[in-house]
């Protein structure tokens, strides 16, 4: 602002010195409110009515239709859209220059688009902006800037997002500087982001063209006010309003009541919601202000609590002083126990050598007694092979006395399988309820009347007993090795616990505190 001062006041001063010159005149008021256009519209105006009257005095029909155009222009950007369709019916078309006609046909599209605004309800007035910004195309230049920027506005409006925003792409990567075309193609881009629902870009563009208004003075602008909506929409409350501020000032300042209107539409909105905003801060302010105060006090009281725990802490330490003394006689007792818990575990460790030496002798009479049995059963086997060559050979008295020999066998045997049974039941006497434990329900053991161990139980007795060995309880139980597999095979399969764990499980039955 204070660089666009400068130079309007330097223009001011020029025009002062040149009060004999009409041309001079002319062409300086033409630079003043170029300069006042988007700044003070006001001052614009006075200078353009100026440049009429300096026109219509010196009888140059190009001025006098140049300065009317542009008088025009700025009567509608007030809002003065009556003034400013007075000027335009009366100038004669025919007689305009194409240089006047471009401006003619952008004057009368640009007060319709701007009234249209103001009656949403009516398209005609949005159809005959179209008329004319079709005319503007047909008169301008293809390869100028105008142009270009012309019709991406009028593929916008048609729909053709991707073709507009290929123009106006193209436009902008020229733009080496960020003047007032940098904004409206900005301005132009976030339209279309709109249109495609794109937040982040419309963002993004829209704040490209609110800092190139800004960095040119631009007051009579959109985009601030554009983004501001976008904001409030987005809930960035406060920087809506910011906005919004801005935007309502820069159209005041610049009497733009077109813009002021526009401002004037969102403004009470957006700060009703900053003023809400407001009053839920100063709230959350007032919480905050009333925790620090009670933290404060907490403060105070944790700091007069800490003085007194260290007064405590002090005492504190003096008794566990005295404690520290008794606990080194403590610890001289201590160590004096531990010398006679040593004795006592070297006795330990002795009577563990001995108890290991018992199991080695029980686990050989154990083997004794099973070697014994087998002596047994191969005696029965024997008995069993004469008393088939007997009755082979029909030697009827030997097979008699055999016969007797082998039922006192089956006798000494069967008695065995009894002993057997009771002493095993005597060391192991919950052995059947703890095997069926094991079983799911369908497969455990049911002994018959007076049966202390079934065969199949027998099986499972002896690899309690440490035997796996299928062939030495074959042996021993007088069954084929094959029998045994089949009668292991069979539980483990039909076992209520893991099948893999079944036979370890199996040599753990008795043992204190045992878990299936």
């Amino acid at each position: 602002m204070a660089i666009k001062e400068a130079r309007i006041e330097d223009l001011v001063r020029q025009l002062q010195k040149s009060t004999n010159n009409a041309s001079g005149q002319y062409e300086l008021n033409k630079l003043l409110y170029q300069e006042y256009a988007s700044y003070k519209l006001d001052s614009a105006i006075i200078y353009a009515r100026g440049n009429v009257k300096l026109a219509q005095k010196s009888g140059d029909s190009f001025q006098v239709n140049e300065s009317n155009l542009d008088l025009a222009s700025f009567y509608f950007t007030a809002g003065m859209y009556i003034d400013a369709y007075k000027i335009l019916v009366t100038a004669e078309k025919s007689k305009l220059p194409r240089e006047l006609l471009i401006k003619y046909y952008d004057a009368w599209k640009r007060l319709y688009k701007f009234y249209s605004f103001s009656n949403t309800d009516d398209r005609q007035y949005a159809i005959r902006s179209d008329r004319y910004r079709d005319s503007l195309l047909s008169e301008l230049d293809t390869k100028s800037s105008q142009y270009r920027i012309v019709y991406a506005e009028k593929l916008h409006d048609e729909g053709k997002f991707e073709d507009a925003k290929k123009t106006l792409m193209y436009m902008l990567d020229l733009s080496r500087k960020e003047d007032h075309e940098h904004a409206i193609l900005c301005y132009a881009l976030a339209n279309i982001y709109e249109k495609e629902g794109n937040v982040d870009l419309q963002r993004k563009y829209l704040t490209l063209s609110a800092i190139s208004d800004i960095k040119n003075a631009i007051k009579e602008n959109a985009s601030m006010q554009a983004l501001a909506t976008l904001l409030y929409k987005s809930n960035h409350i406060e920087e809506a309003y910011r906005c919004i501020k801005s935007s309502m000032e820069d159209a005041i300042f610049c009497n733009a009541r077109f813009r002021t209107y526009e401002a004037s539409q969102i403004f009470p909105i957006i700060n009703s919601a900053y003023q809400e905003n407001e009053l839920q801060q100063k709230s959350k302010l007032t919480i905050f202000l009333a925790i620090v105060s009670m933290l404060s006090l907490c403060l105070i009281i944790a700091v007069i609590l800490i003085y007194r725990q260290m007064k405590r802490v002090n005492r504190v330490r003096r008794e566990l002083f005295e404690l520290n003394q008794k606990l080194q006689v403590l610890n001289q007792q201590l160590n004096t126990a531990n010398d006679e818990l040593h004795t006592t575990n070297s006795e330990v460790l002795s009577m563990n050598s001995e108890l290991a030496e018992t199991n080695h002798i029980k686990e050989a009479y154990i083997g004794e007694f099973l070697n014994l049995c087998s002596l047994y059963i191969d005696k029965l086997e024997k008995y069993q092979i004469s008393l088939n060559k007997m009755v082979m050979a029909k030697k009827i008295e030997e097979l008699k006395q055999m016969l007797k020999s082998r039922d006192m066998i089956d006798h000494e045997v069967r008695e065995l399988y009894a002993t057997f049974d009771h002493v095993f039941l005597h060391l192991y006497p919950n052995f059947v309820e703890d095997f069926n434990a094991l079983l799911v329900p369908d497969m455990q053991v049911v002994l018959k009347p007076n049966e202390v161990l079934s065969p199949e139980l027998r099986i499972f007795a002896l690899i309690r007993l440490g035997i796996t060995d299928s062939a030495k309880i074959a042996r021993f139980l007088h069954y084929s090795t094959n029998t045994i597999y089949t009668y292991r095979t069979k539980f483990r399969n039909k076992a209520a616990v893991p099948r893999e764990d079944f036979d370890e499980l199996v040599t753990k039955i008795g043992r204190k505190a045992l878990n299936y």
